[in-house]
């Protein structure tokens, strides 16, 4: 019998052991977090969509806040959470072919993690929330499982065109979304009971899915590239490279976000749809620049701590961890929290308020995976993954075998 098919069906390798792993990748999963929260939290009381008016005056406290989100986080978050993304699936891939599986066998370990990433982000929109973003990594995983082995030389190019097609086809869809989804001003607003919200949940998640994998691929092919050149692993080697985006990348998301932040403070009043247009999409690709140079501070950051962690370094390394752990535990809170038939907080706070809120419970996560950490627990949904992506761990003696 040939060797690949041999190898394809040898036993999968189980992820890589918590003593093995890079602080960098980890610091960065832990800090983007904190973003994402943020963003969420913001997204239930923000006064300003794509192609929408604003909602209302801004006290001076919740004008500030409204400006740093939309600077700092809005749409910075999720570029590097594709971006470790596509790191991280590189490092899944190499971990098999070295364990003697061939490229087809990595590759059918991808795939079968993507299958069940998409499950996992049906179930989360289902059950919890809209903005789901695990079912678009899934999607990712199959359809761009091939790019993994693609030679560095070759990503920057299809980095590039996705980055550009990706934010143009973006906007497009976000602004027709926007018109079609409006609410009438004149119109009650119709209750919504739980049943509902599921239904209207899962309705817009086939095509938010589709959405952020348009907007995604063109960070995680930059992932794949930098995970090709060792880039977080090896962040020491890297220090040019990680000196020039961090401090040309954020810049350059902050400068990028200015008339969007304008209009979402209410400073200025856009005069057309098309003016409105240009501001949202530069926003949305200047913060790709802006998540990549997020990734490349924390880089920096774990180069500058070398073997040195104290507490607050090892439990934001346990949070990125536990990220997939850490972000459903958020749509839990949002749940609990802001939905009209829990508690809806989000009717009696502002945007400092929610955005505070959102904070308080990334640092929940935290004491969440720290406490875990200590336990010698990995976080509930990865090990659920990782077992249903390589199958049951066997013991070390069958293994050596």
């Amino acid at each position: 019998m040939p060797a690949p098919s041999s190898a394809a069906r040898a036993p999968a390798v189980g992820a890589t052991g918590i003593t093995e792993r890079s602080l960098a990748p980890d610091l960065a999963r832990g800090a983007m977090l904190l973003v994402i929260a943020v963003v969420h939290a913001y997204l239930f009381v923000a006064p300003y969509y794509a192609g929408g008016a604003h909602s209302g005056s801004l006290t001076p406290l919740d004008a500030v806040v409204t400006g740093a989100v939309t600077l700092f986080a809005e749409g910075r978050g999720y570029p590097m959470f594709a971006a470790l993304f596509g790191y991280g699936l590189v490092m899944v891939a190499t971990r098999q072919e070295a364990a003697g599986r061939g490229w087809r066998g990595a590759r059918a370990v991808v795939r079968r993690r993507g299958w069940w990433l998409l499950l996992f982000g049906f179930l989360h929109a289902l059950l919890l929330y809209s903005g789901d973003i695990l079912g678009a990594y899934g999607l990712i995983a199959l359809l761009f499982a091939g790019v993994l082995r693609l030679a560095p030389d070759r990503l920057p190019v299809r980095a590039g065109a996705w980055l550009v097609l990706g934010s143009l086809l973006y906007t497009a869809a976000m602004f027709a979304l926007t018109g079609l989804t409006a609410p009438d001003p004149g119109a009650e607003a119709a209750p919504i009971g739980p049943l509902t919200d599921a239904f209207i949940r899962v309705s817009v998640w086939p095509v938010l899915t589709v959405l952020l994998v348009i907007a995604s691929a063109g960070p995680f092919l930059v992932g794949v590239w930098a995970a090709r050149r060792k880039v977080l692993e090896r962040p020491e080697r890297n220090l040019a490279l990680l000196r020039r985006t961090a401090l040309v990348g954020i810049p350059v998301a902050v400068l990028g976000g200015v008339p969007q932040m304008l209009v979402a403070t209410g400073l200025v009043e856009v005069p057309s749809s098309a003016v409105a247009w240009a501001f949202f999409h530069l926003h949305t690709v200047t913060g790709y620049a802006g998540g990549f140079g997020y990734a490349a501070l924390v880089a920096l950051v774990a180069v500058r701590l070398g073997g040195r962690r104290g507490p607050v370094v090892t439990a934001l390394a346990a949070c990125g961890q536990w990220s997939m752990t850490g972000y459903l535990l958020q749509s839990v809170a949002w749940v609990v929290l802001f939905l009209p038939y829990t508690l809806s907080l989000n009717s009696h706070v502002g945007v400092a308020g929610a955005v505070a809120v959102g904070v308080a419970v990334w640092l929940a996560t935290v004491v969440v995976a720290e406490a875990g950490r200590r336990a010698g627990r990995r976080g509930p949904a990865e090990t659920l993954l990782r077992r249903l992506t390589y199958g049951p761990r066997r013991p070390v003696a069958e293994r050596a075998r």
